[in-house]
């Protein structure tokens, strides 16, 4: 797969000369819903015999639109993430458009003009609701129009589950609830984060359960708070985990928010070590103990947990 990064405007010299099916969208999370559309386009690029491209941004048009600070903007997946799906996807071209003020403001005609049909299209791929522009006037009914019939217009309906449209909305809001098993359901995989290996206080190695502390970019759309049963990721190899979001309440109010992983039958110093934590299953809300003898006793419970999950899972 090549990766091809625009700022607009782009140079001609950028874009490969043969024609594409072009894929449209953002594709936060890589979803379900995403991936159908994804093999509808592969199934006519396929049969067509032609390339098949696929165009999503740097970042969410939100940040530009509404003026929201980039780093308050929690992402299912980062765009090393998004790369790596396209790739395994089948995609042969991925265009990253860099969404600028300047890209925002493009008309909905000269966005089709220079981003659809001035990336060799035969044919464009994307969902019900996709725009590219004010609603009214750029959305999808509104696409042949635009397209003056140098291209083709395909539409993919939407993708349900239990009777409600697959969305990255729905996603965000099944980790806030820390449904992390709903999630991989609607995802189509485990949901995953990365982040690096930092010195915590060390408290976890005295209760006989060392962790190791995750720092996780703040752009990262963590699940709610509690600990789950996880894998994480060392090196090329992934370990059964007990994770835990919280703040560490048994031990003082007000403390920062953390990521931490017990791993089951490991010792090794991994200080540094970028790593990647996977999301089964939620055991528990947090809970403010009483003292460290509860806690311990608790997470003695959590490791049983953990380690029957792995016992029993394929």
């Amino acid at each position: 797969m090549e990766i091809i990064k625009i700022r607009h405007p782009y140079q001609v010299s950028q874009i490969p000369k043969e024609d594409v099916v072009l894929i449209l969208g953002f594709f936060d999370g890589v979803h379900l819903g995403h991936q159908k559309v994804i093999e509808t386009g592969r199934e006519i690029a396929q049969r067509e015999g032609l390339k098949l491209a696929l165009m999503t941004f740097n970042q969410h048009p939100s940040i530009v639109f509404k003026k929201i600070n980039p780093s308050n903007v929690k992402y299912l997946t980062t765009l090393e993430q998004k790369e790596e799906k396209m790739a395994e996807l089948g995609i042969d071209y991925l265009y990253e458009i860099e969404f600028t003020s300047a890209f925002a403001h493009l008309a909905p005609q000269d966005f089709v003009d220079q981003y659809i049909v001035g990336l060799n299209a035969k044919y464009a791929v994307s969902g019900f609701d996709y725009t590219y522009g004010p609603k009214e006037i750029a959305d999808v009914p509104h696409f042949p129009g635009y397209a003056k019939g140098r291209f083709e217009v395909v539409t993919v309906p939407k993708e349900q589950q239990e009777g409600e449209k697959i969305s990255s909305s729905r996603i965000r809001q099944d980790l806030d609830a820390g449904d992390v098993a709903r999630v991989a359901h609607l995802l189509g995989y485990i949901y995953e984060i990365d982040g690096v290996v930092i010195h915590g206080d060390a408290r976890g190695r005295l209760l006989g359960f060392p962790t190791a502390n995750v720092k996780v970019k703040s752009t990262v759309h963590l699940p709610k708070v509690g600990v789950y049963v996880c894998e994480i990721k060392i090196g090329e190899t992934w370990y059964p985990a007990m994770g835990s979001i919280g703040h560490n309440d048994t031990f003082g109010d007000g403390r920062e928010l953390t990521v931490e992983l017990y791993i089951l039958d490991f010792d090794q110093d991994i200080y540094g070590e970028h790593v990647y934590i996977r999301w089964h299953e939620f055991i528990r809300d947090q809970v403010k103990f009483d003292g460290a003898e509860a806690l311990i006793e608790q997470l003695k419970a959590d490791e049983q947990v953990t380690a029957d999950f792995f016992e029993h899972v394929e």
